[in-house]
């Protein structure tokens, strides 16, 4: 058996897919969990119970895996994720690198999936996490009415910027209890993170920041057509976990009850929304999840054919290690 090459192992997303694989009963003996310039003994864990022998990417023949999922850095994608397609590896790219390639399809599970018929260099890519808890709660109501205008707002934690991020928010929120000074600890982000809300999701690029085009452009690739987006993202105190507001306009008229009952069908997605105190889903009940949550799911009486709702998911788990771990099982099973 040809095994499931995992690139990124010692990094946020890569760890989450390797325990997606022990949890599905994968073999470790059917994994590779590669590294660059991995040092030789390093380990990985691999479930709750067992730890993994992590490789060199770059002693790597590719041509020993079936599918390889490409969870380190655009860099590590540009360099080494076409080498892995030419020895006959199926790539699933987290990185965005790809992007712009237009042979390369981006695909949502359970969204887009028969895009994966269309991955002519054996390379496909996922969006970044906001935009697939975004669009997989939103597929039944895009089908029924036609979505044309998303408006966005997105509070994410500092788990973006992984351990480093992280590792920020724990030491300034340290620093402050202890009563210490905070000179010179902004490394990861432009201002505190610590008890403060951030502006700005990576660089900017014009007036909008990097995490800002991607959400409009991502989910322009992933549907297809040019439907409006305009998004509005910021950092906020928490350590894992993306959170939005997305208000949706549609070209037919909405009947809420109906997106309710279609967003309860569909796989992946759980609709827990109580016009009750506490009656919503926030950011720590989602934590480990593998799920997006849809809470506070309203009609928008500002415009004609209008709803929003509030969606919460654990970034790593659902938005990026889920998504990929689903393609790659849609994929195979194409295969087989």
């Amino acid at each position: 058996m040809k095994k499931i090459a995992v690139v990124g192992v010692c990094e946020s997303i890569g760890r989450e897919f390797l325990a997606f694989l022990a949890d599905g009963g994968c073999k470790i003996e059917d994994v590779a969990a590669l590294e660059p310039k991995a040092p030789l003994g390093t380990m990985a864990s691999f479930g709750e119970e067992e730890d993994i022998d992590v490789e060199a990417l770059e002693k790597f023949d590719f041509s020993e895996a079936e599918v390889a999922i490409f969870a380190a850095s655009e860099e590590i994608s540009r360099r080494y994720a076409p080498k892995a397609a030419e020895k006959g590896c199926k790539v699933i790219d987290c990185s965005g690198y790809f992007f712009a390639d237009t042979d390369i399809p981006m695909i949502v599970a359970g969204v887009n999936d028969e895009k994966l018929q269309e991955a002519k260099k054996g390379i496909v890519s996922i969006p970044s996490a906001i935009v697939t808890q975004i669009l997989l709660p939103l597929k039944a109501a895009d089908e029924m009415y036609r979505i044309k205008r998303l408006i966005v707002s997105t509070y994410t934690s500092t788990s973006a910027y992984g351990k480093e991020g992280m590792d920020e928010l724990f030491d300034q929120t340290r620093k402050i209890f202890m009563n210490e000074s905070l000179v010179d600890n902004q490394k990861v982000f432009e201002k505190q993170i610590a008890f403060n809300v951030i502006p700005q999701v990576e660089e900017f690029i014009g007036e909008e920041t990097k995490c800002e085009w991607a959400i409009n452009a991502e989910t322009k690739k992933v549907l297809n057509r040019d439907i409006k987006v305009h998004a509005n993202c910021a950092f906020i105190p928490a350590f894992i976990g993306n959170a939005a507001y997305v208000n949706v306009e549609c070209e037919q008229e909405v009947d809420v009850d109906k997106v309710r009952e279609q967003m309860k069908k569909t796989n992946g997605v759980i609709v827990f929304d109580k016009n009750v105190k506490g009656g919503y889903v926030t950011l720590n009940d989602v934590q480990g999840e593998i799920e997006v949550y849809v809470s506070r799911l309203r009609q928008d009486a500002s415009i004609d054919n209008g709803f929003s709702f509030w969606s919460a998911a654990d970034n790593l788990r659902f938005g990026m290690a889920g998504n990929a771990f689903k393609i790659m099982q849609e994929w195979l099973k194409k295969n087989n």
